[in-house]
């Protein structure tokens, strides 16, 4: 099989040849066709997450020790299957539900495998992921069916397309006079977009600082834009955030994640109003606690989803509810350059490596 793999952290990945493993008991083995490139594997390949303060928390620390194979949004067709992963036949095209935990514990029992504390088998986060010609997953029950979905589009409902699909259900009870932001337009806020349209929310805000981003979020179903970018002349962006909402934002879904989205979203929340983070770019936040009693206002983290969130989604898609996403697909071989664009902000949508 052939992987590309990190020999250093922020090092050019590297092309490897290597055994392709034989499933055994449970097992399936995927041949990967499609990979999406998702903007945390970049935090991965650099090695550490940003906690603010001058404080990181290193990959290493979970079990991500380079030489490693990114890719937490795989899909493939079914190459060989175990004696005992019963339903799984060799030829099915599948996606993979790649947060996978350790299938023992009392979490991953009651159906929340991403929430498992060990979070063992998380891949391309602390497994060899999909970056990969192969990937070997423990039980059939981990493949989805996404027959008459885009192969290129169906690879990204595993993270993005589940993240913001996952977090949309942490939102307050919305009224018909409710307004919900999207802050940040990148692969995962425009798909976020076109989940909360799926769900039947109306009344959307897309955030960014990239005039071009914020017109694809446009065309997915957000009613208004904001262009966050900060200048002298330029009234606070949650103040301008706030207006547009006629002091109706009753949610805030943040998928970039660093001090001045939390300040946006937090800030412009009315009040009841629940403020929801998924993006992971780094920093601390610093918010006098009172407000959050006196405006009864939430926080909360969201962290991916769960195997039957994918199912909800997946089942959007194949009725057409879920309008497709910008998808560009790219050899494998190019993955380097493609990380190194993701960092620069240079990519509209998604990237998806085609094997």
């Amino acid at each position: 099989m052939i992987s590309y793999q990190f020999m250093e952290h922020g090092k050019p990945l590297q092309k490897v040849l290597q055994d392709t493993p034989k499933p055994k008991g449970t097992e399936v083995l995927v041949r990967i066709t499609r990979s999406g490139v998702c903007h945390s594997d970049l935090h991965i390949w650099d090695g550490y997450f940003d906690w603010g303060g001058g404080k990181r928390f290193y990959v290493k620390e979970r079990g991500c020790i380079p030489p490693f194979t990114l890719g937490h949004e795989p899909f493939g067709i079914v190459e060989a299957v175990g004696p005992k992963a019963k339903g799984a036949k060799i030829g099915q095209k599948r996606l993979v539900f790649p947060w996978i935990g350790c299938g023992k514990c009392a979490i991953c029992k009651s159906g929340q495998d991403n929430y498992c504390v060990s979070g063992s088998r998380f891949l391309g986060i602390n497994r060899p992921g999909a970056y990969a010609s192969h990937v070997l997953i423990p039980h059939p029950k981990y493949l989805v069916d996404s027959s008459g979905i885009d192969d290129a589009f169906a690879s990204t409902l595993a993270c993005s397309g589940l993240t913001t699909y996952s977090a949309s259900a942490k939102l307050p009870e919305l009224g018909p006079k409710d307004w919900v932001a999207v802050i940040g337009c990148g692969g995962l806020g425009l798909v976020c977009v076109s989940v909360l349209r799926a769900k039947g929310v109306k009344n959307i805000i897309a955030c960014d600082i990239d005039p071009a981003k914020l017109e694809a979020a446009k065309k997915l179903g957000a009613k208004l834009t904001l262009d966050t970018r900060v200048s002298d002349s330029a009234p606070d962006a949650a103040q301008k955030l706030a207006a547009l909402a006629m002091g109706s934002l009753a949610g805030a879904i943040d998928l970039v994640g660093m001090p001045a989205t939390a300040a946006l979203g937090l800030g412009a929340l009315r009040k009841g109003g629940r403020y929801v983070l998924c993006g992971l770019f780094g920093g601390e936040l610093v918010h006098p606690l009172p407000p959050f009693a006196q405006r009864a206002i939430g926080l909360v983290g969201s962290y991916v989803g769960n195997l039957q969130e994918l199912k909800e989604v997946v089942a959007l898609a194949k009725k057409k509810k879920l309008k497709p996403t910008p998808v560009t697909t790219r050899p494998a071989a190019e993955v380097t350059k493609i990380l190194e664009n993701l960092k620069a902000g240079k990519v509209l949508g998604r990237v998806v490596l085609e094997f």
